[in-house]
């Protein structure tokens, strides 16, 4: 069978960020404002009061302490509370285009390869600012990359899922080297007024360049041993923004068409969901957890990652040994496990294996099993 491999990774990081303490200020402000002006309906029981948010909650909730953003004045502004982003011309590139473009050429420089080497491009990611034409050929153009791309969404699983796409397309021969993007403007579908869910998103671009063993260069290399998505409908994360807003006469902030979550029900659910995928795929490639180096998971809360590393190998894992990016990034959808690998890979010695995961809405859940090569 074609060996395949990780080449190259790269992470665009945006110039702003936000700290817990800016969050909490603007969210305070916006919620005293709002209960000032809805006093007599809240004494009336018409209304209810908004409670403020803290700094010590939200790291307790998510282990969160920073996030990066493409737009910070916006959301600190408590009588906006979301991102301002300038609308571009058709003839400019897209702003998931130019994020992608700047990851792109981290990954296709540690990958020691040029545009020209590519055959493919997949954006992988869970909100697209527009239907079509596809990010992906944008990208390509921009590029100069020759052959084919497409966009795709799994929501938090798209990276992983794209990974698998991508290695049966080079494993049937439809590609030699494809380029993987995943642009992740997550501030712009959380809703910043939701105490419960204020926290949780940040913005990032990630890229990885996947190929064939036999033609890569890299001294980073990673073998792609196995791939293993699931998936299982819930309501329990879901957004329902889409094409069909003007004809259901939504507007742009309805509460519906942002980020929601009963997160109670997904922790409940998720984590033996994804311990038992990865518990399974590990199984069915006899391969015993003890052999596990690393485990590069989802980043969407400690609490969650903890007790997933603590099932997956039987007891508490090592700091180094499942690498939390959590509380500098915030929870980067697709991106974040992504970001993890990216990060604390160069450490790992030739042969060791490590686990790939990322899990979201659907449910989704996809995970890779890699050995390092170089």
């Amino acid at each position: 069978m074609e060996r395949i491999v990780i080449s190259g990774t790269g992470v665009f990081t945006p110039e702003e960020s936000i700290t817990n303490e800016e969050l909490v200020e603007a969210y305070n402000k916006y919620a005293e404002n709002y209960n000032l002006t809805n006093k007599n309906k809240i004494e009336h029981g018409e209304k209810v009061a908004l409670e403020l948010s803290n700094e010590e909650f939200i790291f307790n909730a998510s282990g969160i302490k920073n996030r990066y953003v493409m737009d910070k004045k916006g959301i600190l502004d408590p009588e906006i509370m979301h991102p301002i982003l300038e609308k571009r011309s058709d003839d400019e590139p897209s702003i998931l285009a130019e994020m992608s473009i700047k990851a792109a050429r981290k990954a296709l420089d540690k990958a020691g390869k040029n545009p020209k080497d590519v055959d493919a491009v997949i954006t992988a990611c869970s909100n697209l600012e527009r239907a079509y034409p596809a990010i992906s050929i944008e990208v390509q153009e921009l590029l100069g990359i020759k052959g084919f791309a497409f966009d795709m969404n799994v929501a938090c699983s798209s990276a992983t899922f794209a990974i698998q796409a991508a290695a049966d397309m080079i494993r049937s021969g439809s590609a030699k080297t494809i380029l993987i993007v995943d642009p992740e403007i997550c501030s712009g579908h959380l809703d910043f007024k939701d105490r419960d869910c204020h926290f949780i998103f940040g913005d990032v671009c990630t890229a990885m360049i996947l190929e064939k063993k036999d033609i890569s260069q890299s001294d980073n290399c990673f073998e792609i041993l196995s791939t293993k998505c699931i998936t299982q409908f819930s309501n329990n994360i879901r957004n329902n923004f889409g094409f069909l807003n003007n004809a259901k006469k939504s507007s742009p902030l309805d509460r519906d068409l942002l980020f929601m979550q009963q997160g109670r029900k997904v922790f409940k659910e998720v984590v033996p969901m994804v311990s038992q995928l990865i518990i399974d795929h590990l199984n069915n490639e006899k391969i015993k957890t003890n052999e596990i180096k690393r485990l590069w998971l989802h980043q969407a809360n400690k609490s969650m990652n903890d007790f997933i590393g603590k099932k997956v190998l039987g007891r508490v894992p090592e700091n180094h040994e499942q690498p939390n990016i959590l509380q500098d990034y915030a929870n980067t959808s697709s991106a974040g496990s992504i970001i993890a690998f990216s990060l604390f890979s160069d450490d790992m010695s030739k042969d060791d294996i490590g686990v790939l995961c990322s899990f979201g809405a659907g449910y989704s859940a996809g995970s890779v099993i890699l050995k390092k090569l170089s």
